[in-house]
């Protein structure tokens, strides 16, 4: 990456973000953040520098500077993602881990992140905006939506679908063929072994609707 990146998110996953960049060796501009407290409090040698929507910052966005958004929060990171996407044009950056691996036969949208080690195996298709946090597997041939956010140490199995926006806890296994609809959750530790229709909430072993 040319460019230095600008994150949007000074807490739990901008500091993930900043880590990742970091270890890649990419110049970081500073972060913002809409929580007042955290303005000009430094992270390690990195300044909070202000809110998200000031214009000051968005406009370096671009030509000058890259933009990642690390807020785990989906409706906050929709409407950021969208902001950039009009007001500036353009798609933020991925943020993916030195130690994950990723198949050369993967196809990696815009704007993910990926941590530490995360296997994306061959044909995996994933969208833009995702969370895979903290050694999360996907198996080959799975499809993953925009949006969706995967918990620590979770495997996908092979040929998975999940739809955009979908939720998935820490530790749950998906079993191989398993299609996820948009905007479901999973329970963390859950074993799903069956469809999990949209909008739906599913925990347990094996998974039942809560």
């Amino acid at each position: 990456m040319e460019n230095p990146v600008l994150i949007f998110g000074a807490k739990g996953l901008g500091v993930v973000a900043l880590d990742i960049f970091q270890r890649n060796n990419v110049v970081v501009y500073g972060l913002l953040d809409d929580d007042p407290n955290l303005h000009n409090t430094q992270i390690g040698e990195y300044t909070v520098l202000g809110s998200t929507d000031d214009d000051g910052f968005l406009k370096l966005i671009g030509k000058k500077c890259e933009a990642f958004v690390a807020i785990e929060a989906r409706a906050e990171r929709h409407d950021l993602v969208e902001m950039l996407n009009e007001r500036r044009s353009i798609m933020p950056v991925n943020a993916i881990h030195d130690t994950a691996i990723i198949s050369t036969f993967a196809l990696i949208g815009h704007g993910n992140l990926i941590g530490a080690r995360v296997a994306i195996s061959s044909k995996v298709v994933l969208g833009h905006h995702s969370i895979l946090h903290t050694g999360v597997v996907i198996e080959h041939d799975a499809i993953l939506g925009d949006y969706v956010n995967i918990g620590a140490g979770s495997i996908i199995g092979s040929g998975v679908v999940i739809d955009q926006d979908a939720f998935i806890g820490s530790g749950v296994t998906v079993i191989s063929g398993v299609k996820i609809g948009k905007g479901a959750s999973v329970g963390a530790g859950s074993v799903v072994v069956e469809n999990v229709p949209s909008g739906s909430r599913v925990f347990g072993n094996p998974a039942k609707k809560v």
